[in-house]
């Protein structure tokens, strides 16, 4: 073979690798050769090397290469030995979605299109989502409009598995001299290679992620330390320091002993009422044997340690400091035999204008945010005082509250009048009708675009809004009037979130970037930028020194306020990441996505606690209760989902919880169904009373 074509060959694949110095540093070193005469035998003597480059240049203007390189690949790998198959089919997914792009790149598209069909239904089950984005993929322009195959070719694809299975691989494609698949895994894929036996099925979970070809692997930054505890001085510190918090048994131990000081008296003067004493003493140990049961359960989760913070917080007025601490010390534990109620808002005829809903602390204040670009905040204090004097229907509003036993009905006698030849098929909810001239809610506008979200200060007398037009706005609940316009993102704002302790906030967009904030700065504090593709909400740590951010890209980031730095990367959905929540005592994290999934993370080390299976669609809201025991979850399904986390982070994981595969899984307590009503959003008030909302669907 002429050694001019040769060198030619060696110098287009590195060229195609991106080994462009490479390319270089090769030709000065054969014309430094040719000069010594030394390399008339070095390329030249070796036809089987001639022979593979030659194959490889080939390849480019060959398409049916990919189609027969991916079939021989995938039947091998389902041939190979059970122990080793399931690690090795973990390539074929990459292999695949890159053999495609690479045919449309080439302007393939009709064998781009053969190939997809042909094999997409092994990968459909995966990754669903994923595929239905790329089958519209037809030229290559579009490969570079689309965002996500625009990342997916500029970065490169984690695969877990062990040292046989990555050296069985290897030994196939070379004796194959399957350079097509060889060239693609050297460009797109980055094997994480471990020791051991292979992993299960039940390991599987952050087996294939996506990663940016420039950062650190997420197995570096979780290693950098976390300070995940509650802040020095807090609210509940010192609560905790004075042993303020009253439990369930040591109330209804003082209600006992009450009952005994006073029975003697009773029996004396009521000889006839003996009876019914007797009866009500019996609730009453009853009762405080139930809490007794709950009380250990609760407790046997350690203190969380105490940290400094990390941004200077706001004063709390004394008055204010005061009433906090008192809903603190009459707070109601709440366990797997101690369950919430819960106060559920529904609104009605809302025509799917309803992008969003937050709840303030106290449950007092409900809002919505508006496609019309308009923000509605409901007074629940005022909601009754309203009369309903409107022959035409707008925005209507109800509220239920649920027992865990039965339903019980706000203003029931209002309902008849209201809800007759309207809706059937809500009888049992009261419902306000808004006015022109009494209307039951508060307007705001200012926005140029939907507003997408909401949040309330911990006080309540402020509420952020973010929309379509980039920009947040503070308003306030006292005023009624809008004090700041916040503007940093250049695409739309999806989520604002404000801190636990007031004053700041942040903000997560379609820029892929999230951004902290505060009150009395129109521009950003901070800039978090990392994730590859959109960040869809944002949460602060229980110390207001972390924020969690979670995006499209299908993983979860843990970011410190004070450098801007990540300091923790979570793998494990198999879609974009919708909801989060952090544990009161800030060692936990729950994160729900779009498939259904929500999954339970330690902190500390940035592992898997338990997955938590369930939902049937996207999960758009969780919550903890306030003492930890609890996590609730609120999905477009129309359910709410209660879940013991006790139970399941008491008890570290086991060979036995990996080869079952349901042993650590969070226990399901309660499934409470709405009527067609996906959940928005859910919130435990200090007391423990769990509060949501959501829009009543067409399909009632």
């Amino acid at each position: 073979m002429d050694e001019k074509l040769v060198v030619q060959f060696v110098e287009i694949y590195l060229k195609k690798k991106g080994f462009k110095g490479g390319a270089t540093d090769l030709s000065n070193l054969l014309q430094q050769q040719q000069h010594d005469n030394n390399n008339n035998n070095l390329l030249s003597s070796d036809p089987e090397l001639s022979k593979f480059i030659l194959s490889y240049s080939q390849s480019d203007t060959a398409p049916a290469r990919y189609h027969d390189s991916y079939s021989k690949l995938r039947s091998w790998t389902y041939n190979s030995l059970d122990l080793y198959k399931h690690e090795l089919l973990r390539v074929l997914y990459p292999v695949f979605i890159h053999c495609f792009m690479d045919l449309v790149a080439n302007e393939h598209a009709q064998h781009a299109r053969n190939f997809f069909n042909t094999f997409r239904e092994d990968h459909e089950m995966m990754h669903l989502r994923d595929l239905q984005r790329l089958e519209g993929v037809s030229t290559p322009a579009h490969l570079e409009e689309m965002e996500f195959a625009r990342s997916l070719r500029q970065s490169k694809l984690n695969v877990k598995m062990c040292q046989y299975s990555y050296e069985l691989l290897l030994q196939y494609l070379h004796k194959t001299k399957s350079t097509t698949i060889l060239g693609l895994i050297n460009e797109h894929i980055n094997f994480q290679v471990t020791t051991g036996q292979p992993s299960t099925i039940t390991d599987d979970a952050d087996a294939v992620m996506l990663m940016g070809s420039t950062q650190d692997t997420d197995s570096q930054i979780n290693q950098k330390e976390v300070h995940w505890g509650l802040l020095e001085d807090s609210l509940e510190d010192r609560l905790d320091k004075a042993g303020g918090l009253l439990s369930d048994s040591e109330k209804t131990d003082g209600e006992n002993k009450e009952v005994e000081i006073e029975e003697p008296k009773k029996r004396s003067m009521e000889g006839g009422k003996q009876g019914a004493t007797t009866k009500k003493s019996k609730k009453d140990k009853a009762a405080a044997a139930t809490a007794k049961a709950a009380r250990p359960e609760a407790s046997v989760v350690p203190t969380a340690p105490r940290v400094k913070p990390e941004l200077a917080l706001p004063i709390m007025p004394t008055e204010v400091e005061q009433s906090i601490l008192e809903d603190l010390r009459n707070r109601v534990q709440l366990s797997s035999v101690a369950l919430p109620s819960v106060s559920f808002y529904t609104f009605i005829n809302a025509h799917n204008g309803v992008n969003c809903a937050s709840i303030s602390h106290d449950g007092s204040l409900v809002a919505a945010g508006f496609s019309d670009s308009s923000l509605k905040i409901w007074d629940m204090a005022k909601l009754g005082q309203q009369e309903d004097s409107c022959e035409c229907p707008s925005h209507r509003f109800s509220s239920v509250v649920f027992s865990l036993k039965a339903i019980l009905v706000l203003n029931s006698s209002m309902v008849s009048a209201v809800l007759q030849g309207e809706n059937d098929n809500t009888p049992t909810e009261q419902v306000i009708q808004s006015n022109v001239d009494k209307r039951p809610y508060t307007l705001y506008t200012g926005h140029s675009g939907p507003v997408y979200s909401a949040s309330f200060s911990p006080l309540g007398d402020f509420i952020l809004s973010s929309s379509a037009d980039s920009t947040v706005r503070l308003w306030s609940t006292k005023l009624n009037a809008n004090l700041v316009c916040y503007k940093g993102h250049n695409y739309p704002v999806w989520d604002v979130q404000f801190s636990p302790f007031g004053h700041y906030f942040a903000t997560a967009s379609h820029d892929r970037t999230a951004r902290i904030w505060s009150m009395d700065k129109i521009q950003p504090l901070r800039i978090m930028a990392g994730h590859l593709s959109d960040v869809d909400c944002v949460q602060w740590h229980s110390n207001s020194n972390y924020i969690a951010t979670g995006s499209s890209d299908k993983t979860v980031r843990m970011w410190d306020v004070e450098s801007g730095e990540c300091v923790r990367v979570f793998i494990g959905h198999r879609s974009m990441i919708l909801s989060l929540a952090m544990s009161p005592d800030g060692r936990y994290m729950a994160s729900g996505d779009e498939d259904g999934s929500i999954i339970l993370w330690d902190l500390s080390n940035g592992q898997i606690v338990t997955p938590l299976t369930g939902h049937t669609s996207c999960v758009w809201s969780l919550a903890f209760s306030c003492e930890g025991s609890l996590l609730a979850s609120g999905s477009a399904d129309s359910t709410v989902k209660l879940w013991d986390v006790t139970t399941s982070t008491k008890a570290p994981k086991t060979l036995e919880s990996k080869s079952s595969g349901s042993v650590n899984r969070l226990r399901s307590l309660k499934t409470l169904p709405t009527k067609s009503t996906p959940v928005y959003s859910l919130r435990f008030s200090r007391r423990n009373l769990l509060f949501g909302a959501g829009v009543l669907s067409k399909t009632v």
